[in-house]
């Protein structure tokens, strides 16, 4: 499997369709794999970015330069 980078704004993307897939009932690992990422990259995803929207994650990537 080849690693990729992802922006802040697809994070946000892929963080809020996995959460309308749990909230439809759907399990984590089924959620990861749909996304195409593992479950700890998904925890990892969640500290920083969890209830950012994407102008909030553009402001956060230009604080962080």
């Amino acid at each position: 499997m080849s690693r990729r980078r992802h922006t802040p704004d697809q994070i946000i993307r892929k963080l809020a369709e996995g959460h309308k897939l749990l909230a439809a009932g759907t399990a984590l690992d089924v959620v990861c794999r749909h996304l195409e990422i593992a479950e700890s990259t998904w925890h990892r995803w969640i500290a920083p970015y969890g209830c950012m929207k994407a102008p909030d994650a553009n402001r956060f990537t230009d604080l962080a330069l």
